[in-house]
C-alpha cells in the first residue's frame, strides 16, 4: 500500500508541474478543464477529476486563477511582469506603454489597480484580443504621477468633490472639507492625486491652487496654462534679476558694435505688439545693388548663461500665446523693455546684412553686434498701404523691401518650397474677454516681407555656422538646426486616398515633386469648400518640425540648412543660436554637441506643449462664442468622420462641433470604414468628407470645450423658425 501511494503522490506530482509548464508556456491563453487533463496525461473521467483536484490545489496556493466557466490560466503574479506608463482614456480603461515594445497593453477599467493618468506601473499581460492586441491588467503602482488636474469645486455639506477638466480623469477627486474649508462651490481649482485608498471609488486629492470662479475669463484662460503645466508669473527672484539688469548703453559697448543708427531702419509688426524683436534697415550701395540688414534683439547681451533668467528660459522654452494674451518667456523688463527695438531709441542687436542685387545674386554678407536707431514703427497695415499705394514714410524703401522679398518668395517656391497658406481664426474680444465676432488673420504682401528677409537670414546664420572650411575641407561645426523631413510614403498614401473622394488626383510620391504637387492641388482648391479640411489633412501627412544639432535640411521650406534666428526675445533655440554664432565668430572651438542636443528636445517638446495649450484656449473661446448661438441653423461640410459621429466645419468661421450619428433623426446611420462614409441603414444615404451640410446649433460645453451639433438632413424633421445669425458680427437674424 505504501508503494502504491508513493506511485499515486508520484503521478500526481508530475501532472501538476505538466499543468503549471504548460500554463508558463503559454501565459496568454486560457485552457479548458479536458485540455489541460488531456496535456497532463488523460482525459478520461478519472484523470479530469484529478486534474480538477490539482487545479483547486494550485488555485488555492495562487498559481492559477478561473478566468470563464471551467478556463484556467496561469495566475496574473506569476506571469511576467513589465513596467511601463499608464495612459487613461475617457472611458476609464487604459493603455500601458512600455518603452522599446511596439504595442501598448491595454488595461480594461476593471483591471487598473486604482492606476491614474501618467502613474508609472507594473503590468503583466494575460491573453491577446482577437487582433492579436496584448491586453491585461497592472498588478502594481510603482510611482504616482504628480501631474495637476484642473477642475470645478462641487461643495456639499460635508466633503468636497472636484469634477476634472481633463478626459483623461474619468472620475470626481475628493478632497477633505476640514483640511480646506475656504473652497467655495463652483470654484476652478488645480489638484494633485495624493491618494486612492483600496476600496473607495474616488482618489484623494490634495489642493494646489485656486484660480477664481468658473466661467470668468482670466480663470479659463489660468486654467488651461494650469493643464499643461505652464506658468502664467514669474517668481519675484525672476522679476528682481530683470529689474537688476543695467540697461544702459555706453559709448564703450557702441564701439565694439557696428553702427547701423544713421541707416534707414524701421520695424513692421502686429497692431497689438508689445515688444518689437526685429527690424530691417535698407540702404542703396548703388543703382540696382542694396544693402540689407536683419537685425535682432541683442538678448543674449542681457542674459548670460545659467543665470536664473537664462534657467527659467529654458525651462519655458517658448513664449506662449492664448487667445487673449501673451505668456513670455521673459520677463516684461527684457521682451517689452530693453529687448524691444522701440522706435527713436538706440537698440543692440545681433545682425544678419545682406547685399542683393535686382537679380537676388548674394554679393556679400556679414553677421555680428549691432547698434540700431528705429526711425520708424509699421503696422503691417501700415506698411500695406504703402505697397498698394506707393505713398507714405518710407515709401521708396518700402517699396525696394517688397520687390525684393517677392523675388526671394517665387525663388522659394520655384526651389520647392512648400505653400501652406491657411486661414487662421482670431476672435474680436470685450474688455472682458468675451468673444463678440470672428475674424481670419490675412497674410498679405507686408507680411511676406518681413517673413522672406526673416527666412533669409535664419537660412544663412545655419549654413554659416553649419559648414566651416577648414584648409579646403569641410568641418561641420555643432550647430542648432531647424529641421523638417520629408512625408513618409505611407502618409503620403493615405493623403492621396483622402483628396481622391473630392475627386483630386495626387501623383507625386517623393522628393520635391510632393512639394510642386501640393502647391497645383493648393492652388487648385482655393476657394473651394474643401479648400480647409484637405490643407489641416495635408499638414497631418507632413513629418513635424523639430530642433536638433543633426542637419537633414527644412523639407517644407526647401533648405539645406535652416535654424532660427530671429526670435530671441520669444524661442529659447534662437536664443542657443545667438551663442553659437558669437562663438564662431570669435573662432573659438565647436560646442559641446551632447549638451546641445539635450536642450534641442527640451525645446521642441516645450513647443508642442505650448502649441497644445495654445489650441485648447481658441477651442473654449469657439464654446464660449457659439454659447450664444443655441438653437441656430448654419451651413458648413463635413470635415471628419468617426464611427460614432460626424465632424462638421461651418463654412463661414472654420468653427467645428460633432454630430452624434445616434442624434441624427430620419435613419439608423453607421461608419463605412471602407468606403469612409456614414450610411443610412433605410434610406441608403450616404456622406463622406467635404459634403455640404446644414446643422443646428445644440449645446455648447465649456468644461470639456466642445460643439455638439445637430445634422439636418433634406427629409428629416426640422424646425422651419430657427434663427440664423452672421457669425462675424453675432447678430441674430429671421428668415
Amino acid at each position: 500500500m505504501k508503494r502504491n501511494h508513493q506511485k499515486s503522490t508520484s503521478g500526481r506530482h508530475d501532472r501538476a508541474a505538466a499543468i503549471v509548464g504548460l500554463l508558463r508556456e503559454f501565459p496568454n491563453n486560457k485552457f479548458s478543464l479536458k485540455h489541460l487533463a488531456s496535456a497532463s496525461g488523460g482525459a478520461d473521467k478519472a484523470g479530469r477529476r484529478e486534474t480538477l483536484e490539482i487545479l483547486g490545489r494550485l488555485f488555492d496556493e495562487g498559481v492559477v486563477e478561473e478566468c470563464a466557466r471551467e478556463k484556467y490560466r496561469l495566475s496574473s503574479r506569476h506571469l511576467p511582469r513589465v513596467e511601463g506608463t499608464a495612459e487613461m482614456t475617457s472611458s476609464g480603461s487604459m493603455y500601458v506603454k512600455v518603452e522599446g515594445e511596439a504595442e501598448d497593453i491595454f488595461i480594461n477599467q476593471r483591471c487598473t489597480a486604482n492606476a491614474l493618468d501618467g502613474d508609472r506601473v507594473e503590468a503583466v499581460v494575460t491573453h491577446r484580443s482577437r487582433t492579436g492586441s496584448p491586453e491585461g491588467e497592472i498588478v502594481r503602482i510603482v510611482e504616482r504621477s504628480r501631474k495637476p488636474y484642473v477642475g470645478t469645486a462641487e461643495v456639499g455639506a460635508h466633503q468636497i468633490f472636484v469634477k476634472t477638466d481633463s478626459r483623461r480623469m474619468p472620475m470626481d477627486v475628493f478632497l477633505p472639507k476640514k483640511r480646506y474649508p475656504d473652497v467655495r462651490d463652483g470654484e476652478k481649482v488645480v489638484i494633485r492625486i495624493a491618494e486612492w485608498p483600496e476600496g473607495t471609488k474616488s482618489p484623494v486629492g490634495e489642493l494646489v491652487e485656486v484660480l477664481g470662479m468658473a466661467g470668468d475669463n482670466d480663470t479659463e484662460m489660468h486654467a488651461i496654462l494650469a493643464e499643461y503645466e505652464l506658468p502664467y508669473r514669474f517668481d519675484p527672484e525672476i522679476e528682481r534679476a530683470a529689474r537688476d539688469i543695467d540697461g544702459r548703453i555706453t559709448q564703450q559697448e557702441i564701439d565694439r558694435r557696428r553702427d547701423f543708427r544713421q541707416v534707414t531702419t524701421f520695424t513692421v509688426d502686429p497692431a497689438d505688439a508689445k515688444d518689437f524683436d526685429d527690424a530691417l534697415s535698407v540702404r542703396k550701395v548703388r543703382d540696382g545693388v542694396w544693402e540689407i540688414g536683419v537685425h535682432i534683439a541683442d538678448v543674449t547681451h542681457y542674459v548670460r548663461p545659467h543665470s536664473p533668467i537664462d534657467d527659467e528660459a529654458v525651462e519655458r522654452g517658448t513664449s506662449v500665446y492664448l487667445v487673449d494674451r501673451t505668456v513670455p518667456m521673459l520677463p516684461e523688463r527684457l521682451s517689452n523693455e530693453l529687448c524691444s527695438l522701440r522706435p527713436h531709441e538706440a537698440s543692440l542687436c545681433f545682425s544678419a546684412v545682406f547685399t542683393l542685387d535686382e537679380n537676388l545674386q548674394l554679393l556679400d554678407e556679414w553677421f555680428g553686434r549691432t547698434v540700431i536707431h528705429s526711425d520708424r514703427r509699421f503696422t503691417y497695415a501700415e506698411a500695406q498701404e504703402v505697397i498698394e499705394t506707393g505713398r507714405g514714410d518710407y515709401a521708396e524703401e518700402v517699396l525696394t523691401l517688397n520687390r525684393l522679398a517677392q523675388a526671394l518668395r517665387r525663388e522659394r517656391f520655384k526651389n520647392g518650397a512648400i505653400s501652406f497658406d491657411r486661414e487662421e481664426v482670431r476672435f474680436r474680444l470685450d474688455e472682458h474677454g468675451k468673444p463678440l465676432g470672428v475674424y481670419f488673420k490675412e497674410q498679405k504682401e507686408s507680411n511676406q516681407m518681413i517673413e522672406e528677409f526673416m527666412l533669409l537670414a535664419n537660412r544663412r546664420v545655419a549654413e554659416f555656422c553649419g559648414r566651416h572650411l577648414v584648409k579646403g575641407r569641410k568641418m561641420p561645426r555643432t550647430m542648432v538646426y531647424r529641421v523638417h523631413d520629408a512625408p513618409s510614403e505611407e502618409k503620403l498614401d493615405r493623403f492621396r486616398q483622402f483628396i481622391l473622394r473630392f475627386g483630386h488626383v495626387f501623383k507625386a510620391s517623393k522628393g520635391r515633386a510632393v512639394a510642386k504637387e501640393l502647391n497645383r492641388l493648393f492652388a487648385r482648391i482655393k476657394g473651394s469648400t474643401e479648400e480647409n479640411a484637405v490643407s489641416t489633412m495635408a499638414v497631418r501627412s507632413m513629418a513635424k518640425a523639430f530642433y536638433t544639432t543633426d542637419n537633414i535640411g527644412h523639407y517644407g521650406l526647401a533648405f539645406p540648412y535652416y535654424t532660427h534666428f530671429t526670435s530671441p526675445i520669444r524661442r529659447y533655440p534662437d536664443m542657443m543660436v545667438h551663442r553659437l554664432l558669437a562663438r564662431y565668430l570669435a573662432g573659438e572651438k565647436s560646442a559641446d554637441k551632447k549638451q546641445l542636443e539635450a536642450l534641442c528636445e527640451h525645446a521642441s517638446k516645450r513647443e508642442v506643449v505650448a502649441a497644445e495649450a495654445e489650441r485648447a484656449s481658441i477651442k473654449y473661446k469657439m464654446v464660449e462664442f457659439m454659447q450664444e448661438h443655441l438653437g441656430e441653423e448654419f451651413d458648413g461640410h463635413i470635415s471628419g468622420l468617426t464611427e460614432w459621429g460626424v465632424y462638421v466645419e461651418l463654412d463661414e468661421t472654420h468653427i467645428e462641433g460633432m454630430s452624434f450619428l445616434r442624434d441624427i433623426a430620419d435613419d439608423f446611420y453607421y461608419f463605412d470604414e471602407q468606403r469612409y462614409e456614414i450610411a443610412g441603414r433605410s434610406t441608403g444615404r450616404r456622406l463622406t468628407l467635404g459634403d455640404a451640410v446644414r446643422i443646428r446649433m445644440k449645446r455648447a460645453d465649456l468644461r470639456k470645450r466642445q460643439l455638439d451639433f445637430e445634422l439636418l438632413l433634406p427629409g428629416a424633421p426640422r424646425h422651419d423658425d430657427a434663427p440664423r445669425s452672421d457669425m462675424r458680427t453675432g447678430r441674430r437674424r429671421r428668415r
